[in-house]
């Protein structure tokens, strides 16, 4: 996408959130879950480059850093706060627990594999719904609330492709009980600065997650974590042997999931929906608790 789109979209975005000046109408929304040293270490970093300002042509410390001068810097800005937080740490922060990345789709894409995605509507385009960890109700639209840490995404196109990201500072509640984040980004339009959203801004695709919180239908196709902890279970189970963990959900997953639905009397679509993943979760601890000759115990026992 051209630099003059991009940035005349990015205006448009920073004239229609919420102004920073009306503090005393805010109150700040507790974390629900711990910020780790991490994201606390990426907090500080970023909110130390507010107020940097593009050069003239549209160069940055941040395009410079990761090849591209000119790059259209909002993931490049992110990335590069990764790099610092990780010299502070002394610790590997990039593709570990954090993606590296400057093209379209592919930060959104790679936290989908690591398994800790959610979406602000509950469903992804080619993969299915969502549902918070254990719970047996699908995820509400809107319901969940970014922690610290958290990189949210943003689609305006009609391809749904992501077009903006940002860092998650914190949530606050208006005074009319409105929920809003409040998100450190870079290239808006040309500067790194604060700006706060609506929790139903439709611009809002979705969240890169701190924590793990949530899983979602899986099917032919999908990679990732998600995928390998489906085919774990299986494999305790004996559907699927254990060098068949591939995190790919392959031909032999499939038949292995349709299978178990047939014993569960489910219909067998063969793909991993909410009712089949959490039969599946709760059969294959019984079946491990109750076979105990496969357990192994690790170091000396007393």
């Amino acid at each position: 996408m051209r630099r003059v789109l991009i940035a005349l979209v990015c205006l448009v975005m920073s004239l229609t959130v919420t102004g920073l000046a009306e503090a005393d109408s805010f109150s700040d929304i507790p974390p629900a879950y711990p910020v780790p040293e991490s994201a606390q270490a990426l907090l500080e970093v970023a909110i130390g480059e507010l107020g940097y300002t593009e050069e003239r042509g549209g160069v940055t410390k941040y395009g410079t850093w990761y090849g591209d001068p000119k790059a259209e810097w909002c993931a490049e800005f992110l990335c590069w706060s990764v790099a610092q937080a990780e010299k502070n740490l002394n610790t590997t922060l990039l593709n570990e627990e954090f993606p590296l990345y400057g093209a379209t789709n592919i930060g959104r894409n790679w936290y989908l594999a690591q398994g800790r995605y959610i979406a602000r509507t509950g469903f992804v385009d080619g993969w299915g719904s969502q549902w918070y960890t254990g719970h047996d109700k699908q995820m509400e639209k809107g319901s969940y609330i970014p922690q610290p840490g958290d990189w949210v995404f943003f689609s305006y196109t009609p391809s749904g492709d992501t077009t903006h990201v940002a860092l998650v500072e914190k949530a606050l509640s208006g005074a009319d009980g409105t929920v809003y984040i409040q998100v450190i980004e870079g290239n808006m339009p040309d500067k790194v600065q604060r700006t706060r959203y609506r929790l139903d801004d439709w611009r809002i695709q979705g969240y890169g997650t701190v924590h793990d919180l949530a899983d979602i239908v899986l099917r032919g196709g999908v990679e990732g974590g998600k995928v390998a902890a489906l085919q774990r279970r299986l494999a305790d189970i004996g559907l699927i042997g254990y060098a068949d963990i591939s995190g790919k959900y392959d031909h032999r997953t499939q038949e292995a999931v349709r299978a178990f639905q047939g014993q569960m009397n489910f219909t067998q679509t063969g793909i991993a929906n909410q009712q089949t993943q959490l039969a599946l979760a709760a059969f294959a601890h019984k079946w491990v608790m109750e076979h105990t000759e496969f357990w192994t115990v690790d170091g000396a026992v007393n």
